[in-house]
């Protein structure tokens, strides 16, 4: 396939360079080990049971997710290059009275991402600079009569990290190859706002946050399950257990619409989260 992402072309153009730099410092951030006790309410499942997007086509219910988040970074005075791999899987099996049993996705996702954010300004207390970003979006399993789900995209944009209370606020233009329908591949453009904050309220008490928003504007072709916009919302009260170990309510809220349907697909999910975090420094 060619080499379609600017972003990936910037990357890989960086990375000789990258590793020439000094003064670097090398951290192993596991943002996230965690289990979450959810209760699921789905609007509009049934005009999205053929969506490649498990959040869209579940069921109603009450499941148990596991979730893990782990970055590879590199921070120097002039950058910060993170390599993050990303595993959240949910699914419930379901035996009504006198039927077969039936299983659901609520959630299935499995990301790889390289990017490199450079470090121009400060701004409260926070740097802010442009990054790019390469990665891969795939699934453990198919959802019901939809094939396995597989995105390569690039993102280029503005981004302000590491700050005390906003941990990442970016923009950014996105292109994604979309091959998940191997008849129907699809090159799509969106732009994407996207927002992780913390804040404490107290000793061992903090809230924290995560929002995204994609709004497509240009497709290579029609495919009727791709998806006009996107929109990502979740919340918690992290409580702490130890140092490393938190107990959070959660709230979860995704809406999107596919092309294909004029109704919007949502999936609230409320749940009680147990979570591990913990950063090792490499140096």
């Amino acid at each position: 396939m060619r080499l379609k992402f600017l972003s990936t072309a910037v990357l890989l153009t960086a990375l000789p360079a990258l590793a020439q730099e000094g003064d670097a410092k090398w951290t192993f951030d596991v943002r996230e080990l965690s289990l979450t006790y959810s209760n699921t309410t789905v609007s509009n499942s049934e005009e999205y049971k053929n969506s490649p997007v498990s959040a869209y086509s579940t069921d109603s219910q009450y499941n148990i997710i596991g979730k893990l988040d782990t970055f590879l970074n590199r921070s120097t005075d002039s950058g910060l290059w993170q390599n993050n791999l990303m595993l959240n899987y949910g699914k419930l099996k379901i035996k009504p009275a006198g039927e077969k049993s039936e299983s659901s996705e609520s959630a299935d996702k499995i990301w790889l991402s390289t990017d490199y954010n450079q470090k121009i300004w400060r701004y409260w207390n926070a740097d802010v600079g442009p990054f790019v970003q390469a990665a891969f979006q795939t699934e453990f399993t198919a959802n019901q009569d939809s094939p396995r789900y597989k995105v390569i995209s690039g993102r280029e944009g503005l981004k302000m990290f590491e700050g005390e209370y906003i941990k990442e606020l970016y923009g950014a233009l996105v292109e994604e190859y979309d091959f998940t329908y191997s008849h129907d591949k699809n090159t799509k453009f969106a732009w994407e706002v996207g927002a992780r904050a913390e804040y404490p309220i107290r000793e061992g008490v903090k809230l924290s946050g995560t929002a995204k928003y994609t709004k497509y504007f240009s497709y290579s072709k029609y495919v009727p399950t791709n998806l006009r916009y996107d929109l990502d919302l979740t919340a918690k009260m992290e409580v702490s257990l130890t140092d490393t170990l938190a107990f959070a309510p959660y709230v979860s809220y995704r809406r999107g619409q596919a092309r294909g349907t004029e109704k919007t697909g949502s999936n609230l999910m409320i749940g009680l989260q147990l979570k591990y975090a913990d950063l090792f420094n490499l140096n």
